[in-house]
């Protein structure tokens, strides 16, 4: 019986797609009908919405079964965003006033403001997020997903997942609400942590937010990554009314049809003031998907389909629901490109592929990197703010230090990352690592690199660069020259403090005196972080002998025996971005899953 009336809800939801307003079951116009226990004149607005809707569900019940006869079974293909599957689901309607034609159709035009998107508009939208045809349990996912913080004291600066599926959209909501959290504290009410990290945990740190500071940031969070994703032009919001329910709260069930609003802001104030007033839309079940439904308003549906490699794919990919790389990196650099890379890789004939175009507030590091799938570009890897999405296989976290200095470049550092750049600009294999020695010789132009002859013929004679050759014979060059080579031997090291955050929601045991209760919480976990000098290994060995004769014992401790470092996955994500990087945590090790 359930799975019936969900498909009555569903098919409901289809007819009211449709160019004109389905027609309920009945035998007689509606001007003639008499009722003979209750006039229609008298019934209350609450039953007459009721009355309608289940003349509503009456219809596309009958319209089911005709259409069951010819076909078999129900297409996919109209299912419009936002079916909530949930035992007390209430269709969602991305369409025009026509599917509130009836008694009571007046009150419409004062149920919130902006205006309905057109049907083919709407239909633009679900094929771009969902495709030909999306399961139940997807759906399920990204309609049940609320914006919210946690409630518990240690995470409460953190949004917690309680669905597969958004957590591409929570982990850059977190990033930004991060960032303004603690790069801007003064904004939102609290005390900057960097000036009471020294004195208290990190825990007491993000314990002192306060509910307001918190939403203010949220808010401010999503208007920054609206505006982003409208070019700082225009902010598109996407807001949920209830149609022909005067109660919303009503305890009887569901007495509505939900349709899906747009409101176009063009100035920050008026986008704030909106946003400001929409938090509890935001927070219910809906609000994962209205955020990104916002997003992708926001950039234009052309345009977002104009930023992609292949447009015919959906946003959110099957067969797990994931929000896809395009959704991510809209909300971190207002374009839904498909890529990690910089820029754009060109292959000839009209043939290329679409990177980060620009310098990003908030970066990106994945698992794919340590892998070799992929190789994420000098923009998402060095943002403004120490703020990273960590992606893995299946979901998305966030990473995050307390202190820009993590970020800061020694002299050597520096010239590293100028030659790196400059050979990543030449580099056409998709990240190979290999280069022409055509563009070989540019790059030494470019970076004032001085090879002796011998050195160059050497790199030169197969034809191609390999990065690793060349990087090794800029280990072995002097400064003076151009290389890398530092008679020193402290070649960068540094020691930094890095957090990882887990919105989703797992069982933890928290200790009280009553014993261990798991409870169902984020994740916060503190890495010590020591990057090594960068050396190679026979350099390595050479400098720790001069060091054990040369330096005084507390050094000696420090470089020769260092502390011994944890593994996990998240630690080769780091090391994508610090090199050689070791890591030691206290407890269980942090989860990118």
């Amino acid at each position: 019986m359930a799975d019936q009336e969900e498909e009555d809800l569903r098919m409901a939801l289809r007819m009211s797609m449709q160019h004109s307003p389905p027609e309920p079951k009945r035998s007689k116009p509606r001007e003639n009908v008499a009722v003979t226990s209750i006039d229609s004149s008298e019934e209350s607005p609450e039953i007459k919405a009721r009355r309608l809707q289940r003349e509503l569900m009456a219809a596309a019940a009958e319209r089911r079964m005709m259409m069951g006869k010819n076909t078999g079974s129900i297409s996919t293909l109209e299912r419009p965003v936002g079916l909530n599957v949930s035992d007390n689901a209430v269709p969602v309607v991305i369409e025009d006033k026509r599917v509130s034609t009836g008694p009571g159709s007046e009150k419409v035009e004062t149920l919130g403001y902006g205006r309905l998107l057109s049907h083919d508009e709407a239909n633009q939208l679900f094929s771009i997020i969902f495709g030909g045809g999306v399961s139940r349990d997807i759906l399920a996912q990204w309609t049940n997903q609320g914006i919210r913080f946690s409630p518990d004291p240690e995470t409460s600066m953190g949004l917690v997942q309680h669905e597969g599926g958004p957590c591409g959209v929570l982990a850059a909501i977190q990033a930004f609400v991060l960032k303004n959290l603690l790069f801007s504290p003064d904004k939102f009410g609290w005390q900057d942590p960097g000036s009471t990290r020294s004195s208290k945990s990190e825990w007491d740190v993000f314990s002192c937010l306060t509910e307001d500071g918190k939403t203010r940031a949220l808010v401010r969070s999503i208007g920054e990554i609206l505006s982003l994703c409208g070019s700082n032009r225009r902010v598109v919001i996407a807001t949920l009314n209830v149609l022909g329910h005067e109660n919303k709260s009503s305890k009887d069930g569901p007495g509505g049809e939900r349709i899906i609003r747009v409101n176009e802001c063009t100035s920050p104030a008026s986008a704030f003031k909106k946003l400001e007033a929409m938090v509890p839309e935001f927070q219910s079940r809906m609000g994962a998907m209205l955020f990104l439904i916002s997003a992708l308003l926001s950039r234009g549906l052309d345009s977002i389909q104009t930023d992609r490699d292949d447009p015919s794919l959906p946003l959110v990919t099957a067969p797990f629901g994931h929000a896809s790389q395009e959704i991510v990196n809209l909300l971190l650099c207002g374009q839904a490109v498909p890529n990690v890379f910089d820029g754009r890789m060109d292959f000839g004939g009209g043939m290329f592929l679409k990177g980060i175009p620009v310098n990003v507030e908030v970066g990106f590091l994945t698992l794919l990197e340590s892998l070799n799938f992929c190789k994420v570009g000098h923009y998402l890897k060095y943002p403004k703010y120490p703020i990273w999405v960590v992606g893995s296989e299946s979901h998305y976290t966030v990473l995050f230090a307390l202190d820009t200095s993590v970020q800061d470049e020694n002299e050597l550092e520096v010239r590293e990352s100028q030659i790196r750049k400059a050979f990543d600009a030449q580099d056409q294999s998709g990240g190979g690592g290999f280069i022409s020695v055509e563009g070989f010789h540019q790059v030494l132009k470019e970076t004032n690199i001085n090879l002796p002859p011998e050195k160059l013929d050497y790199l030169c004679n197969t034809g191609f660069i390999v990065r690793s050759e060349f990087w090794q014979v800029l280990l072995d060059l002097d400064k003076s020259l151009g290389g890398l080579k530092d008679s020193t031997g402290l070649m960068g090291k540094k020691v930094f403090d890095i957090y990882h955050f887990n919105g989703i929601a797992k069982s933890v045991v928290n200790g009280t005196q009553l014993g261990e209760i798991p409870v169902q919480r984020p994740r916060l976990t503190k890495l010590r972080v020591s990057v090594p000098p960068r050396w190679t290994p026979e350099e390595f060995i050479a400098d720790m002998a001069a060091t054990s004769v040369s330096t005084e014992k507390d050094a000696v401790v420090e470089v020769s025996k260092p502390e011994p470092c944890q593994h996990a996955p998240l630690v080769d994500c780091i090391r994508t971005r610090w090199p050689r990087a070791l890591c030691n945590w206290v407890g269980d090790p942090p989860s990118i899953v």
